[in-house]
């Protein structure tokens, strides 16, 4: 499902990070529940674990529910405890095959017809600088994808996302030139695209608020805008240049109505799925989100 445009409609691609929890028909139950048309969800414990809830035996029955309800591509999020920068041989290993697992795990989703991505965070470089950062995780991500190939399963791999980062700490993909660098040392670049996180962008210098149009101009000369293929969205606490990565509820940041309302209407970013990673400060706030979200477009 595309988001639909005519002379008096948008409808947004929009929902939240949903708990995995009971399995995959919670998932969609709790999709119901706000109202959503896309989501995202880890495919294993946040902490690496592999999940209990879901498995490969009910994605396929999961992803037809989906294609016959309409829904946008879904947005799956990988652990946060993934580095594949990390100066330990061992825990690149872990990133490496734990995200070639989690691949497989979605990749009967795809091949039903429901597309999906999986949102990774890039990589911190843990002192080693960025561009030693940058290159191990452009290497890590090629032994993933040859992974892949090597069981067989390259044919429906499920295509990564690099999320756009505040620029905390030694976090690659602090700017779209680090990201541009990674994706320029993949091989398997079809397989891959970006996650442009509205509070991480603003917070690592790019003027969302004010200067909309020129850094999509920026992204498209850096990276490309055809490589953008979901938006988290969230408004930020500490704003413009903070370098804090710290999610405020739409409306209630430095970021604003203003701008959210720029960025659902704009149809460079109106078409792609939208994930909010807010928090849930009552049982119905993602919901409201949502339909604050859908009440900004224009008619």
């Amino acid at each position: 499902m595309q988001a639909q445009k005519g002379p008096n409609m948008i409808t947004l691609l929009i929902g939240s990070h949903l708990s995995t929890a009971g399995g995959w028909n919670k998932l969609i139950e709790r999709s119901h529940s706000e109202s959503g048309t896309t989501f995202a969800f880890f495919p294993r414990s946040p902490y690496g674990k592999k999940s209990t809830s879901l498995n490969p035996d009910g994605a396929t029955d999961f992803a037809r529910q989906l294609t016959a309800e309409h829904y946008g591509p879904l947005v799956a999020h990988a652990p946060y405890v993934y580095n594949l920068a990390a100066k330990d041989d061992a825990k690149r290993e872990f990133a490496i095959h734990a995200l070639a697992e989690d691949l497989q795990l979605l990749a009967p989703i795809r091949q039903a017809g429901q597309e999906i991505y999986l949102n990774i965070h890039p990589g911190s470089h843990v002192g080693q600088g960025a561009a030693e950062g940058c290159r191990l995780i452009a290497d890590g991500l090629n032994q993933v994808f040859d992974l892949l190939a090597d069981t067989g399963n390259a044919s429906n791999t499920v295509p990564i996302l690099l999320e756009t980062m505040a620029g905390k700490g030694t976090e690659c993909g602090r700017n779209f030139t680090e990201l541009a660098d990674i994706i320029n040392h993949v091989d398997h670049t079809t397989n891959l695209g970006i996650t442009l996180d509205t509070c991480h962008v603003y917070d690592a210098g790019y003027d969302l608020l004010n200067n909309f149009d020129n850094v999509l101009r920026e992204l498209d000369d850096t990276i490309g805008l055809e490589r953008v293929k979901a938006i988290h969205a969230n408004d930020s606490q500490y704003g413009l240049n903070s370098h804090k990565d710290r999610h405020a509820n739409i409306g209630q940041g430095q970021l604003g109505t203003t701008f959210f309302t720029q960025l659902v209407n704009d149809p460079r970013t109106n078409t792609l799925p939208m994930i909010l990673e807010t928090k849930e400060q009552t049982p119905t706030t993602h919901r409201d989100e949502i339909t604050l979200l859908r009440g900004l477009c224009h008619a």
